[in-house]
């Protein structure tokens, strides 16, 4: 139970880190046919061109530590959702390697352009897919009943807030690192996007309670709410620290950080309405976790990475940190 618990944490800090730093990534991608002059272009993939690569390891950590510390999990996950997965990988592949090609190419940059924006997009959306899909509950033998059976409307609701989310995101982070009009620009863009995820957590909170009797007794029950409500008090005290702070030049980065914090409490909030499921009403960690042995045995490789991970990624962030300039490499 301990070793299963501690795995359990593991990988929710894998999955926030990766939806966090990848995610305004992506949404750099998302945004990117919002710019039309090749400058602009030039200067979003420039902003990213130092950390899109290594953002993407909290991915890799996230499924190898699905696949060895719940093996139960990651076969059933892999299976249901294999279309989307597969989409997902195939549309990061794209995105990847439109960010080689694009600093090269003269007459096909207009294809990269899509390639990384179609990519960017269509790997969020599969992602918010595949999330609300495991919230609303897949039958354990759903790859039996239909390889369609994730699709639905709340799930695709969910694609789509993710893809708002990681577009606020990369505003947000576009206000950071950048300047002048480019930097107003992305302010203008960050106010809409705050308005639309602030609608779509509302919609997407307020759909699950009524759905699912379960999360409904979770927050509901008893004193359960009084308990829970700081999540949806501090959210929206956030919103707004993050529309005030859009004005506010003096502190470019608070935007980036109010929302980062939204979406930590986004994300406890899923987690205090599903635990201890991975996949609701079907498999819990407990379940789903391997034999101790191979829980002790992942043991040193987690005391390895984890801190190893964190270390190269704080200070490839600490080196390329300040704003975004207009000449070849960006910094």
């Amino acid at each position: 139970m301990d070793l299963a618990f501690f795995y359990f944490l593991i990988l929710g800090f894998a999955i926030f880190m990766y939806v966090l730093l990848d995610g305004f990534d992506l949404g750099i991608g998302i945004l990117f046919p919002w710019f039309e002059e090749h400058h602009q272009k030039d200067h979003l993939m420039r902003s990213i061109s130092h950390v899109w690569d290594g953002n993407e390891t909290w991915l890799v950590f996230g499924g190898v530590i699905l696949f060895a510390a719940f093996p139960e999990a990651y076969s059933t996950i892999l299976s249901t959702f294999y279309l989307p997965i597969m989409l997902m990988l195939f549309a990061l592949i794209f995105r990847g390697v439109a960010f080689e090609y694009r600093f090269k190419s003269d007459r096909s940059k207009p294809w990269w352009d899509f390639a990384f924006s179609a990519g960017s997009t269509v790997a969020a959306f599969c992602q918010g897919v595949i999330l609300g899909a495991i919230v609303q509950g897949v039958p354990i033998n759903a790859i039996e009943l239909s390889s369609w059976i994730w699709l639905t409307p709340f799930s695709i609701l969910t694609g789509f807030s993710v893809m708002a989310g990681y577009a606020l995101l990369g505003a947000c982070y576009l206000y950071m690192k950048s300047r002048d009009d480019m930097q107003q620009r992305a302010s203008r863009y960050a106010r809409t996007l705050l308005i639309l995820i602030l609608l779509f957590m509302l919609v997407v909170s307020l759909w699950t309670v009524v759905a699912q009797p379960e999360i409904r007794h979770r927050w509901f029950d008893g004193i359960n709410f009084f308990l829970l409500s700081p999540l949806p008090v501090l959210s929206i005290a956030l919103g707004y620290t993050t529309w005030v702070s859009l004005s506010n030049v003096n502190h470019e980065s608070r935007p980036f950080w109010c929302v980062a914090g939204l979406f930590l409490l986004g994300f406890a909030g899923l987690v205090v309405s599903l635990f201890p499921y991975l996949i609701p009403r079907h498999l819990t960690f407990m379940d789903a976790a391997a034999p101790d042995s191979s829980l002790r045995f992942l043991l040193y490789g987690i005391c390895i990475f984890v801190p190893l991970i964190c270390g190269y990624t704080l200070w490839g962030y600490r080196v390329f940190s300040g704003k975004v300039e207009d000449y070849q490499e960006g910094y």
